[in-house]
Order: structure tokens, then C-alpha cells, then sequence
């Protein structure tokens, strides 16, 4: 019960702006460690290295990206508070369906 309670505690929710964040982040730390995998692996003449190092980007991109950080959620939405139960049978009611 008290791991259930724990999993729970954790905020899995994310923003519009901090999925933004992310995916600008995702896709820049691709980039970098893409290209300095392909100079390295140039240089050396390893394919292997290139793979590596860009498994490495991945590892470190997921991460940074993956988890639900605080940096991600500054922006929360104002939603708007629910309506009531109450239909309005005036207005519903009286509409007929035209053919």
C-alpha cells in the first residue's frame, strides 16, 4: 500500500510550454551528440564510436527529457471551474431535426 501511496505522489503532468522545452531540448542534445559521434568516429574511422556516442546522446536526452521535471511545469493552465448538472429543457427541447 505505501508503494502504491508513493507512486501516486509522484506528478506525472507536463505543460504546453515545458513539452516545448523538451522537445527543443530532445532535439538539440540529438544534434550535438550526432555530430560530435560522426567527427569522433571520422577521425578515428570507427563506425562503432559514431554509434556509441549517439547511444550515449539518447540515454542522456531521455533523461533529461523523459522524466517530468520541475523545469517543465511553470506554466500550469487557469482551467475553468465545472459547470452544473442543470440542462436547460426550454432550449434543448425545442429543436427539431430537419431532414
Amino acid at each position: 500500500m505505501k508503494l502504491k501511496n508513493l507512486f501516486k505522489s509522484i506528478p506525472t503532468h507536463m505543460d504546453y510550454e515545458g513539452q516545448k522545452l523538451a522537445e527543443r531540448l530532445f532535439h538539440i542534445i540529438i544534434l550535438f551528440f550526432g555530430a560530435v559521434g560522426f567527427m569522433w568516429g571520422y577521425y578515428i574511422q570507427q563506425f562503432g564510436a559514431t554509434i556509441i556516442i549517439l547511444a550515449a546522446g539518447f540515454i542522456v536526452s531521455c533523461v533529461l527529457v523523459l522524466p517530468p521535471w520541475p523545469m517543465y511545469r511553470k506554466n500550469a493552465l487557469d482551467w475553468q471551474k465545472a459547470r452544473s448538472e442543470k440542462v436547460d429543457t426550454k432550449r434543448e427541447g425545442g429543436k427539431k431535426k430537419q431532414k
